[in-house]
């Protein structure tokens, strides 16, 4: 709600600054009276049905500093964005908040925040410069493994009169033991398996090469320590198998037939051609990905920006919860990937300081650029950004629902306090392709003659493949 909190910044050292805001009575009072209401569902006092408690009655029974402690945690973080958009900052790291105390009736509420932000940056020329830009290209290797992919997604299995070797199909019964007795899942009928894909217990693939159909075997397993089952963690264990099949993957040839039956083409030659030309376009979006990445970096080289220490510790250290949050949303513990990486919290925010340095650089420039070019964006130009979202959603839904509509979805990040971060998300996104148009490519070749930047051909590229910096990333 507009007005409901006020601030004013005072400035620090080392892109910092002090945030006192406060909070209107008006909006204070709303927030107590509805946390009232909701710690009065359950709560039974004689004269009123369950749920139907006024607030006043819940206040003067539980005690207002009692709701009012509540209302405050369970608006402090909507309260806080506020102040942080209010205020007109871009906070970096996390923020030190401080509550000065509970407000007696009808006074605000007063806190403050003190957190690093976002470095100011003075632009040097950041318009017209030669920047290196390579031709979208469709690797050879490429275009032979799409191929290939496409004779793995026809082939067949046939069943052969053999002994099975490596990359066979077996079709098998089993059934295992542990210490002579069955477990649970451990048998199987008619299970195919493919040998040397590594897909079964370790060992287990392996003792089947050189089986007929027909054949019995008794297969001798060790579950890993790892195994997810606990009860068979690091336990010998004994399959009796049944091969009952033996097939081979037949691939068809790289031909003409090829040709028609994947894609309907006449000829290997102009299924080629649709497979370069794909390869080209999909790499000419990664081109121009490239080259507005090396335009922006450019003007950061050409601009000054003065980026503390903490600064960079706060980004790294950001970024390193951001990622472990992501990967948490996967099922991976920070534990775990700490285990799989082989180091420390510490050594991967220390290795990702410099990325952050260069990040906070460039989130610098193109403020300063956003700001000198007077970049603004309209409601209207918000809706048009957000009508290919919406329509997406639609269309999942199954329809055009009135929640869908941009206008909607426009009003409801309002009401979230999202609205501002996708107005300055997309102004910075059009000083990246203001300055990207203003720029002369020039060839790789001319970049590296006249030590400027280029974009990196693809086996240069390294962790910036498909890792492209963003505004907000």
């Amino acid at each position: 709600m507009p007005g409901t909190v006020t601030t004013s910044v005072t400035e620090l050292p080392e892109s910092r600054v002090r945030v006192e805001a406060q909070v209107d009575p008006k909006e204070v009072q709303r927030h107590v009276e509805r946390t009232a209401r909701r710690l009065g569902q359950d709560l039974r006092i004689p004269g009123f049905r369950k749920g139907k408690v006024p607030p006043g009655v819940i206040i003067q029974r539980l005690g207002r500093d009692a709701v009012l402690d509540e209302a405050v945690r369970d608006g402090m973080g909507h309260w806080y964005v506020q102040a942080i958009d209010v205020a007109s900052i871009a906070p970096v790291g996390d923020p030190h908040l401080e509550l000065d105390g509970l407000p007696d009736q009808g006074q605000p509420l007063s806190f403050s925040i003190e957190v690093g932000v976002r470095p100011t940056a003075t632009l040097g020329d950041y318009k017209g410069m030669e920047v290196g830009r390579r031709e979208p290209e469709a690797d050879v290797k490429e275009v032979d493994d799409e191929l290939e992919q496409l004779r793995e997604r026809l082939a067949k299995l046939e069943t052969v009169e053999r002994p099975a070797r490596d990359a066979d199909f077996v079709v098998m019964d089993f059934t295992g033991t542990v210490d002579g007795v069955a477990f649970e899942g451990g048998s199987g009928t008619d299970q195919m398996v493919e040998l040397g894909r590594g897909m079964l217990v370790p060992g287990f693939e392996e003792q089947l090469t050189g089986a007929s159909a027909g054949d019995e075997r008794t297969v001798d397993i060790t579950f890993p320590e790892d195994y997810g089952n606990e009860d068979l963690k690091g336990r010998a264990a004994q399959f009796a198998v049944t091969v009952k099949d033996v097939r081979e993957k037949c691939l068809p040839g790289l031909d003409d037939d090829l040709a028609l039956e994947a894609a309907g083409f006449d000829s290997l030659d102009e299924l080629r051609e649709d497979v370069v030309s794909r390869l080209r376009d999909t790499d000419e979006s990664k081109v121009a990905a490239d080259f507005r990445e090396a335009v922006l970096d450019a003007a950061v080289a050409n601009a000054s920006v003065e980026v503390p220490e903490p600064l960079v510790e706060a980004r790294a250290r950001e970024s390193f919860e951001q990622m472990v949050h992501s990967l948490s949303g996967q099922g991976i513990a920070k534990e775990t990937y700490l285990q799989i990486t082989g180091k420390t919290e510490e050594e991967l925010v220390a290795e990702s300081r410099p990325q952050a340095e260069q990040q906070l650089r460039r989130e610098a420039v193109i403020a300063a650029i956003v700001a000198a070019e007077g970049i603004e964006v309209s409601d209207d130009d918000l809706l048009e950004a957000i009508e290919p979202a919406a329509q997406a959603q639609a269309d999942e839904a199954g329809g055009s629902g009135e929640e869908m509509e941009p206008k909607k979805v426009l009003e409801r990040l309002r009401s979230q306090g999202r609205l501002d971060a996708l107005r300055d998300d997309l102004a910075q996104r059009r000083a990246i392709e203001l300055i990207a148009q203003e720029a002369t490519p020039i060839s790789v070749e001319e970049a590296k003659g006249k030590h400027v930047l280029w974009t990196p051909e693809k086996e240069q590229a390294g962790a910036g493949a498909g890792d492209l910096w963003t505004p907000g990333s």
